[in-house]
């Protein structure tokens, strides 16, 4: 075989390659989009069609006033309100909580560290369920019940995956670093504020999506711990819409859509950095 039909062989080798790996990544692209895309049409049918038989993947008639409809037929400007508080107080308090915390498991020596981390991580391994009906005994002994507090409190105690996740984030940072701003006699606060806070924007804006993704999606804690209408979050608003005898499913469809947008804008202004964050063994390169 000649040289040149051995790299023709090569090329051609390579592109059944690609072309292979093209057509798994696309049929597994149309698996992931498929409820999306059926969520988007059911948004757009009118009830009639969703409750035909067969059923159609495509609206025959297109209702763009569902969604309209669906915004308007409850408070939800009032409840996506309530959400984006809750989010933005709780994103912010665990991007500073859990930072500072996890500075300190890797970077301060203190006696008994070792053993307290490892505490710490230890709490990942006790299911929420376990805890939820001493938490709401005691949030309604001191009377926090139908309040905000039992869903941003917790948020200050940090959480031990984000300690975790961002720990090894600090670990990849060098000591030489803290070491010469303690020469010039920088406190750890100081330390932490202003040169691992800078360093350590991609574990921050990772922790930041995770904590915004989960407070905006959260349905059991408001379901547990609100009782009056106006403080509803848009979880709760969404099962307005389902209903003992019919659930309205193009406008739940429309109105989940809305409520999940700002996720997606989030996700794609900062997949850089979240990208770069979840890797645990980041930290300073250069």
């Amino acid at each position: 075989m000649t040289k040149k039909n051995k790299h023709l062989g090569i090329k051609k080798s390579n592109l059944l390659s690609k072309i292979f790996t093209f057509s798994i990544l696309t049929v597994g692209a149309i698996l992931i989009l498929l409820p999306i895309i059926s969520m988007v049409s059911t948004s757009l049918k009118p009830m009639e069609e969703i409750m035909s038989y067969p059923p159609t993947l495509f609206p025959k008639e297109v209702k763009w006033d569902n969604y309209a409809k669906a915004w308007n037929s409850a408070p939800f400007t009032r409840w996506t309100l309530n959400t984006a508080f809750l989010t933005l107080i709780n994103t912010f308090i665990s991007v500073i909580v859990n930072s500072y915390i996890a500075y300190g498991f890797a970077k301060v020596d203190f006696k008994g560290k070792k053993f307290l981390f490892t505490l710490v991580l230890s709490t990942m391994l006790i299911p929420g369920f376990v805890t939820l009906v001493p938490t709401y005994v005691m949030y309604s002994k001191i009377g926090w019940v139908n309040t905000y507090l039992p869903l941003i409190v917790p948020s200050l105690f940090g959480s031990a995956f984000y300690i975790f996740l961002m720990r090894q984030y600090y670990l990849g940072i060098p000591n030489e670093l803290i070491e010469s701003a303690k020469i010039d006699g920088a406190s750890h606060f100081y330390i932490w504020r202003k040169i691992m806070l800078p360093l350590t924007k991609p574990s921050l804006a990772t922790v930041a999506i995770f904590t915004f993704k989960g407070v905006w999606y959260d349905f059991l804690g408001p379901l547990l711990y609100i009782n009056d209408e106006s403080k509803y979050n848009i979880q709760i608003g969404l099962q307005t819409f389902r209903g003992t005898v019919q659930t309205q499913w193009n406008y739940l469809m429309a109105a989940s859509l809305i409520s999940v947008l700002p996720i997606i804008i989030l996700f794609f202004v900062f997949q850089k950095y979240f990208i770069e964050g979840s890797n645990i063994s980041s930290g300073l390169k250069g």
